[in-house]
């Protein structure tokens, strides 16, 4: 018992050094690479503390290892700035003054909902409510405010063509107004990228590839 909780505690004060060593981001938002090696350090602590058969000076070594590499790619990292697109990746711009930009989305394995629920986290409630959004490369999201924020919550009817049945019954639209809804606007459902109601019957239409639209409809009362 004695000589778990002395490896164990040789183990915590090795991590500690090397956590604090490695600087502030290891504790907050981490790059892609940062995160690996945090996961890999925790692996290798756990296993000369949960076995004594295993030499202490393995896991020691192991941690110190992660480090020294942790060192390597910051070094590379900050003399050649390329190689920081490789390590961590880049901002992906999502919503422009035009509007959600699909492709961006695609290629972070994302959708309009991720997207939104990203944005309420942000403190912003309607895909219009910035001139700018991106993701960094450590996956938070950023935002350009407009002056004025719309005081709403908007509900997703329609998102990457597809409908959210859930949300049209809880506005009132069946399948057939919102075909009749989609049809004024000169496309089908199939084709619209995103669009939202909120409880005044304000809606953000946006077909792929074009810039959104601010329209209104009748919901079934608000919310």
């Amino acid at each position: 018992m004695a000589l778990i909780f002395i490896r164990t505690a040789i183990i915590f004060i090795t991590l500690l050094a090397v956590m604090r060593l490695m600087g502030k981001s290891q504790i907050g938002e981490m790059q892609p690479f940062e995160f690996v090696i945090t996961l890999l350090i925790a692996e290798l602590a756990c296993i000369p503390m949960a076995d004594s058969s295993i030499p202490l000076l393995y896991g020691v070594i192991s941690i110190l290892a992660i480090f020294v590499l942790h060192q390597i790619v910051w070094l590379i990292d900050l003399w050649f700035k390329p190689m920081k697109k490789v390590f961590c990746g880049k901002p992906s711009l999502v919503i422009t003054k035009e509007g959600v930009d699909g492709y961006q989305l695609r290629q972070n394995n994302l959708d309009v909902t991720d997207l939104i629920e990203s944005m309420r986290s942000a403190g912003y409630f309607n895909l219009d409510d910035v001139y700018y959004g991106l993701y960094e490369a450590n996956g938070s999201f950023s935002a350009l405010p407009k002056e004025e924020l719309t005081p709403t919550l908007p509900i997703v009817i329609i998102d990457g063509g597809k409908t959210d049945k859930k949300n049209m019954a809880l506005c009132g639209l069946d399948r057939q107004s919102l075909d009749k809804f989609v049809r004024a606007q000169g496309t089908k459902i199939k084709n619209v990228l995103v669009m939202t109601v909120d409880g005044n019957g304000r809606v953000y239409f946006q077909e792929n590839k074009k810039p959104y639209r601010i329209l209104r409809c009748e919901v079934k009362g608000g919310w």
